[in-house]
């Protein structure tokens, strides 16, 4: 025992006390190499925005910094305290539309998850998160309307025409149709060579989209979303869309001179990003730009928004509508007696 005890002990002083050998001192371990994402690209080249993505989360989401966040930036506003925001917009649009007047329960509120909401605002440039200020022509025009409305003797509901073409489902408008809502949320990118096709489930329409540098149409042919041409600037899409009509028009822009420029970029294998800016010198006095995220979700592919079929709403608008005035004409004619 004793020879083994000492023969160990010196091959334990020979294993502590030998010098490393030069050159070869443990070095640490380098950090993993952070592998940069890649947008993925289509067979022939052009980067490849296609799937079925959502904007759901950002619905109740203003377009305009709120004052209480005056003199923060956007990107101050994150974590917990965004969480806790979108948490109380959630809870307002729930009682909003609380069932069953306005819709069944369960009907859209189980897939509401505001609390995902990425941003407390949309509008990134002014930095200030605010519309710029109206020209005086977007004044004149606007008083102009509503005088010419108040002189008509028209009410609010004398006919289907007197209500917004979303009520009569007939079309959201650009950019209205990507704008988020309590559902509807779906819309699909498609590409082919030469051509992106954006099909939005709220209300079924589908833009088709140039991108072989034709101009755009004549002044006289004009549409509800209006006359789309695209190019690719890296690997941002890049549409501009002018021609539009004046019913429907955004934010009673002027037809003739709104110009949106969309820039769609993939940012990550799930999101696009979805930004607009808003240019028409005779409304605004400086162009502005809102964006946010899209999200791809292959479970929820653009379903048939049966808009007409189930427009009970305009129906009910209506008829309302005549009943006040039988009730008004009954009442009237009391006062008489």
């Amino acid at each position: 025992m004793r020879l083994h005890f000492f023969a160990s002990m010196s091959a334990l002083a020979i294993v502590f006390t030998t010098p490393p050998v030069s050159g070869q001192t443990p070095k640490p371990a380098a950090p993993a190499a952070v592998k940069k994402w890649t947008p993925p690209r289509t067979p022939w080249g052009d980067p490849d925005l296609q799937g079925s993505f959502s904007n759901l989360n950002e619905d109740g989401t203003p377009l305009e910094r709120p004052p209480q966040f005056e003199g923060r930036r956007l990107e101050d506003i994150k974590g917990a305290e965004l969480a806790a925001i979108k948490k109380a917009v959630q809870d307002r649009t729930i009682e909003t539309f609380q069932g069953p007047l306005h819709a069944p329960q369960h009907f859209w509120q189980d897939d509401l998850n505001l609390v995902k909401g990425s941003q407390a605002w949309l509008i990134v440039d002014p930095s200030d998160g605010k519309i710029p200020p109206l020209t005086a022509e977007a004044r004149q025009r606007t008083a102009a309307r509503t005088e010419a409305r108040r002189n008509s003797g028209r009410g609010p509901a004398d006919s289907w025409e007197d209500l917004s073409l979303y009520d009569r489902c007939i079309t959201r408008g650009l950019p209205g149709s990507m704008m988020p809502a309590i559902y509807g949320n779906s819309y699909e990118i498609m590409q082919a060579p030469g051509y992106v096709a954006i099909s939005y489930e709220m209300i079924h329409e589908t833009r088709i989209i140039p991108l072989d540098g034709r101009p755009h149409a004549g002044a006289n042919i004009r549409s509800y979303m209006g006359d789309a041409r695209g190019h690719w600037d890296g690997d941002t899409l890049l549409v501009e869309t002018t021609n539009f009509r004046d019913e429907g028009i955004y934010r009673n822009a002027n037809p003739a001179t709104l110009r949106l420029v969309e820039r769609f970029t993939r940012t990550g294998p799930e999101t696009v990003k979805w930004a607009v800016t808003v240019d028409d010198p005779a409304t605004w006095t400086r162009p502005w730009t809102f964006s946010m995220p899209l999200t791809l979700d292959e479970s929820q592919p653009v379903l048939e928004y049966g808009c007409h079929e189930g427009n009970l709403g305009l129906a009910n608008i209506l008829s309302a509508a005549r009943a006040e005035e039988k009730k008004k004409a009954v009442d009237d004619a009391a006062k008489k007696k």
